[in-house]
């Protein structure tokens, strides 16, 4: 008899990116990405601090599968809509 059946599963892995990473990953250098989040095409860091932000990795790897997939600044922003909401729905 399995006793773990209605156990509920341990949360996924989140890892959490610093600028310097989110920058390679990306290609761009950190003035442009804080313009990019200016507009609204990447989503805000998360605070963890008074001098540290990061960003959970799933979040830039759905914006960039965004731009590879050819959607404009408009489409863009709406998905960074939906991402940031979502932040408030993880636990």
């Amino acid at each position: 008899m399995n006793t773990h059946a209605n156990t509920p599963a341990p949360p996924a892995a989140c890892t959490l990116m610093r600028p310097a990473d989110v920058s390679r990953i990306t290609g761009m250098k950190r003035s442009t990405l804080y313009n990019h989040i200016d507009k609204g095409t990447f989503p805000r860091p998360v605070k963890l601090g008074e001098r540290f932000a990061v960003w959970p990795s799933d979040e830039v790897q759905t914006i960039l599968n965004a731009r590879i997939a050819g959607k404009g600044d408009d489409e863009i922003r709406v998905l960074v809509g939906e991402l940031m909401e979502a932040r408030k729905h993880r636990a």
